[in-house]
């Protein structure tokens, strides 16, 4: 698997990835392009790239298998969004993509990185809790469709 600088031309992909993710947070494409725009240095785009096919699409080789979007707020870190496909869940590509964020919000001499959940998205909150994030708070009703309280998490670097 290859971790990479995405591209704009990524955003289709992207947006088929988290479609087929019921718990994902669900952007526009406006708001996936806005993550590109040249005012945006504050952003971090990362795709995963299989160099495999994917059970689901055996077919197709180079096909993006995930991505995360994450954005700084001076030293810190918001992690924003990040989907990995259903067919190629419990590989470590989740746990790559966020060591790659860690990576670079060193880089930019961040101090933490933090982001907000379903409370009943137990998957991701146990990635996120095997990432070394810790719960901080609670958002009562910050979800619609079904609403929903958000866990806050917080991880220093």
């Amino acid at each position: 698997m290859l971790i990479r600088a995405a591209t704009a031309a990524d955003i289709p992909a992207m947006i088929g990835l988290e479609r087929q993710c019921v718990t994902a947070a669900h952007w526009t494409e406006e708001q996936y392009r806005q993550a590109f725009q040249s005012g945006s240095a504050t952003r971090l785009v990362l795709v995963v790239e299989s160099p495999a096919p994917l059970a689901s699409r055996p077919s197709v080789v180079g096909v993006v298998a995930g991505f995360l979007v994450a954005r700084r707020l001076a030293a810190e870190w918001e992690l924003e969004n990040i989907v990995v496909a259903p067919t190629a869940r419990r590989q470590g590509l989740g746990k790559r993509l966020l060591d790659a964020l860690f990576s670079a919000a060193r880089e930019t001499s961040g101090g933490s990185v933090f982001l907000e959940v379903r409370e009943s998205s137990a998957a991701a909150r146990s990635l996120y809790e095997r990432a070394g994030f810790e719960p901080t708070s609670r958002r009562k009703g910050y979800y619609a469709d079904p609403v929903e309280d958000a866990v806050l998490y917080r991880r220093g670097l």
